[in-house]
């Protein structure tokens, strides 16, 4: 009998204007553990996860059994038990959906041998989510920069930043597509122009390891930050107080409620102090980047849970 190890980064996506198209690994980490079993069933070893599904309602069976799907696979996913421990808060712009998701495709990869590549992967992972962001950086680890259409995801690996950051997570939850629903259906030509240049330039100051120039971008964005202010109204006063305090760059993870701070490396410990002393209703952590994406071991076992 095989037991798999399943363990999938989280991360951070848009980084400012990189609007549903950057994402960057972190390193907390979703972990599961699969044995042979008379049913589908999932149990989180993780306090907050008591409203997860843990039959196959469960996100990462879902996922699993959208894989098959989409590889033809017209046989049934041989049932397993799946212990689940997450460090990604729910609902709180580190990825825990996106990484649920890319731990389910490793498990229908693994389950019926489906020897899918990374490219693969993160195809399927956007196809089901609807874009790229945080499930590539999950799946490759480090920076992405990605693409999705009908036809194909693009997805390069831009390596791994030098930076620190200070994740701020605060006491309550803000689901993405509450979050998706201040944003506009339109933005003008010109005004899609410069939000566009200024992603660029974010991209190219992060490929330079000009944390600085990044930052600054971070804050010019013009897709989405200044429309979720009005349900994360902290957003602009932990701005300016970084900024005052020099920290690099200030900018919603993902679609929030948490806030990313980064730093140039060897700065994160002085900006968590900084951060925590002036934000105490925050709960502030210092991360770095994941280098590696998901990664899968198998153990041989002699037994299965009943």
């Amino acid at each position: 009998m095989n037991k798999l190890t399943i363990k999938v980064p989280g991360s951070t996506a848009n980084l400012g204007p990189g609007f549903d198209s950057i994402g960057l690994a972190v390193n907390l980490y979703l972990r599961v553990e699969a044995v042979r079993s008379e049913r589908w069933e999932f149990s989180y070893e993780t306090p907050g996860f008591e409203s997860i599904p843990t039959n196959e309602d469960n996100l990462i069976y879902k996922a699993a059994q959208f894989t098959a799907k989409q590889k033809g696979m017209t046989d049934e996913l041989p049932a397993h038990h799946v212990t689940v421990t997450c460090e990604l808060p729910l609902a709180s712009g580190l990825g825990s959906s996106a990484a649920a998701i890319v731990a389910g495709i490793e498990l229908a990869d693994q389950l019926l041998a489906l020897s899918l590549s990374k490219q693969e992967k993160a195809r399927i992972a956007s196809l089901y989510e609807g874009h790229p962001d945080n499930v590539a950086a999950s799946v490759y680890g480090g920076l992405v920069i990605a693409t999705h259409h009908e036809d194909e995801t693009f997805v390069v690996e831009s390596g791994t930043p030098e930076l620190d950051m200070v994740i701020m997570i605060p006491n309550q939850e803000l689901l993405t597509s509450e979050s998706r629903d201040v944003l506009p259906t339109t933005l003008t030509f010109q005004a899609s122009t410069r939000a566009s240049s200024v992603a660029n330039v974010l991209v190219a100051s992060l490929l330079k390891g000009d944390v600085r120039t990044a930052g600054k971008m971070m804050r010019k964005d013009l897709f989405h930050q200044p429309y979720r202010e009005k349900i994360v109204p902290d957003l602009p006063v932990i701005s300016a107080f970084g900024e005052e305090k020099g920290i690099e760059g200030v900018a919603l993870s993902g679609a929030g409620p948490s806030i990313m701070c980064y730093t140039n490396v060897g700065k994160g410990a002085e900006a968590l102090q900084t951060l925590q002393a002036a934000f105490p209703v925050y709960q502030c952590r210092l991360l770095q980047p994941a280098k590696e994406g998901s990664t899968v071991t198998v153990v041989n076992e002699t037994f299965s849970k009943k």
